[in-house]
């Protein structure tokens, strides 16, 4: 077995606890029925994942943990869905979106 350093590890365990607070919050905002959570496509689920795991590095843990994921409206998702989106095809910056996301999420407070 190959022998696997601190910083392997260490980047191993911030990358499951990112996964794991994604996937709660995308639990929370499932099982609200605001949301529409069925209309949405692979991939917009699949945008919306990989900018609420960019904004969770990006914000404190406290803020995170306040966010009150449950109580994001259909618009808002979509909102956050956009901006994932023009992250990826380079239209705007990875911190402008983190900022932009973490304003709504904090509205959600």
């Amino acid at each position: 077995m190959p022998d696997v350093t601190s910083d392997e590890r260490g980047r191993r365990i911030f990358q499951l606890h990112k996964e794991r607070a994604v996937e709660t919050a995308l639990e929370k905002i499932r099982l609200n029925p605001k949301s529409d959570w069925a209309t949405f496509s692979q991939q917009d689920l699949k945008s919306l994942t990989t900018i609420l795991g960019e904004t969770w590095v990006s914000v404190e843990r406290s803020t995170w943990e306040q966010c009150s994921f449950s109580r994001l409206t259909r618009r808002d998702l979509d909102e956050i869905i956009r901006i994932g989106n023009d992250v990826k095809s380079e239209r705007m910056r990875e911190e402008t979106a983190v900022n932009k996301i973490s304003a709504i999420l904090k509205g959600s407070i």
